[in-house]
């Protein structure tokens, strides 16, 4: 596919990443000055461990990147995962170790705050690390970069002396959205006490905005005059995030729904500042299994760690992807469908025209390279079926099941469906297997399954699943059910032990003619 052919269909294409990237284009129609690369930012606060909702951002953002590249032919770009790791520790999280520790360092940056898990110099430095590997995992391209270290480095220095000498228009952004009580000691500029090295919130007087020469009270009262520069100080959080862009030259940054009024505000600032806010949008906020939203503090959410256990990365990025900008739960229950609907649209991608495909989550998870093969023999679903019985729940025993369905598969040849085999298990042992419960059938369904075995005899033993679904459904019409469903549903609680299962047909062959005949003797042991 060339170039051009890519652009112009990219220009038309209604998936969210591309119109999200045509922003972009209409923001700097003849690129950046200097061929300087579009610049995509994602932050994140260290107050807590990482959780999806922060690998989220970063990775919902590389789509928007990977659809600016195709839109402009590969035009540079850059990727900052930002870190606000200068902010005041204000509670201890819920979810770490030896909070004592923490608890005597409240109010001071993140990164002057012992690590509790005591593997790194400080609890910013341990979470930024954390964040790190999630990224690295994923095999995103970013810079990482600290707020301490901007701060510390004077890189932020010009935009703090901006602050400075623009204090009464930032003032003027910040102080109707506040409370009374809140405007009598709100200051864009959080100094750091010399005494205790808590970052304050106490009013600032601006000595001198060129020098950057600030004075305040402390905590003892005593009245304290010092630089604001070189991280001796650190800005509001609006307000920094407003410097953060003008100081970093931001392009584009996401954010979620419950920011609306911060990036508006943020905004403001920075033209205040003199720089232009970036283009993006607001997503929704992902909610656990009781509605309740994310929080890494609460560590209510899933880790990264918790869906590859059960899910491939992909299907997690299939997930992610999917309505921004829709509330959505987040537990492990959503797992082996996002699993199965990642396939079915990688299964669809080779023979869709290349409008569709523009538009197939596949296409933006993969960046446009989307890999062979392109679909699977097997569902994760009809998997878990399979591993959930007892004496197949290990890899190695379902992979003996597994070619004799697909003969042409193996570990080596198809590592995807090895991840898989084990994916299933994980998930079978944790969460369908303690919950299973087989039933004796009705006599109405004990006459059905007499039949079932009886005509599955019949059968060779390599039938195959389309065969043996259209024997399943004749036998299922000719006996008084109420409808179809509860022939199918009669399967699957009798020799399952769930309420839901998959195609029969399928499951059968997969299993086994004989293997599936046993289980229909034990149902129908259990009913005499």
């Amino acid at each position: 596919m060339d170039v051009q052919t890519l652009r112009s269909a990219a220009m038309q294409s209604k998936a969210w990443p591309y119109e999200e990237a045509r922003k972009l284009l209409k923001r700097w129609p003849d690129g950046k000055s200097g061929g300087e690369p579009m610049l995509f930012e994602t932050g994140y606060g260290p107050s807590g461990l990482p959780h999806i909702g922060t690998f989220n951002e970063v990775l919902r953002t590389t789509f928007v990147r990977n659809a600016y590249r195709e839109l402009t032919g590969d035009a540079p770009t850059r990727l900052i995962a930002f870190s606000d790791d200068m902010d005041g520790l204000r509670k201890v999280p819920d979810n770490v170790p030896n909070p004592a520790l923490l608890s005597e360092h409240l109010g001071k940056p993140l990164t002057r705050v012992p690590d509790p898990f005591g593997s790194h110099a400080s609890f910013a430095h341990h979470n930024n690390a954390m964040l790190r590997h999630f990224l690295d995992r994923f095999g995103f391209d970013y810079e990482f970069l600290s707020a301490t270290d901007c701060y510390s480095s004077g890189r932020f220095d010009e935009v703090i002396r901006a602050v400075l000498r623009n204090w009464d228009g930032v003032m003027g952004v910040m102080l109707p959205t506040l409370r009374e009580e809140r405007r009598q000691t709100y200051s864009p500029l959080l100094p750091v006490s010399p005494a205790s090295g808590r970052v304050l919130q106490v009013p600032v007087e601006v000595v001198d905005a060129d020098a950057g020469t600030i004075a305040f009270c402390d905590e003892d009262g005593s009245r304290i005059e010092q630089s604001a520069l070189g991280g001796l100080a650190k800005l509001q959080w609006k307000v920094d995030w407003a410097a953060r862009w003008v100081a970093l030259g931001v392009d584009y940054e996401m954010a979620g729904k419950d920011l609306i009024d911060s990036v508006v505000q943020s905004g403001k600032i920075a033209r205040v500042l003199g720089g232009r806010p970036p283009e993006g949008f607001n997503y929704e906020m992902f909610l656990d299994e009781k509605g309740e939203k994310i929080s890494k503090s609460k560590g209510n959410g899933l880790s990264l760690e918790e869906w590859l256990r059960y899910g491939s990365e992909e299907s997690l990025a299939f997930y992610i992807y999917r309505e921004p900008r829709k509330a959505k739960s987040l537990h492990i229950g959503l797992i082996p469908r996002a699993v199965d609907d990642y396939w079915q649209f990688r299964g669809n991608y080779p023979g869709q025209p290349l409008e569709q495909k523009l538009g197939n989550p596949v296409h933006h998870i993969h960046a446009g390279e989307v890999p062979e093969p392109h679909a699977l023999p097997l569902t994760y679903g009809l998997l878990l079926n399979l591993v959930s019985l007892p004496g197949v729940q290990d890899p190695a025993t379902a992979w003996k099941f597994v070619q004799r369905y697909a003969p042409e598969t193996s570990p080596d040849s198809h590592p995807e469906l090895d991840e898989l085999i084990g994916l299933a298990v994980n998930y079978a042992r944790d969460f369908v297997v303690p919950t299973l419960e087989r039933r004796a059938p009705t006599d109405t369904e004990a006459a059905a399954l007499r039949e079932l075995d009886a005509e599955l005899a019949k059968l060779h033993a390599d039938a195959d699943g389309e065969t043996i679904q259209h024997l399943v459904f004749e036998i299922g019409k000719r006996h008084p059910f109420e409808s179809l469903r509860g022939w199918f549903q009669a399967l699957y609680e009798t020799l399952l032990g769930s309420s839901q299962g998959p195609r029969m047909g399928s499951f059968i062959a997969l299993y086994g003619v004989e293997n599936s005949r046993r289980l229909i003797a034990e149902a129908l042991a259990a009913a005499e």
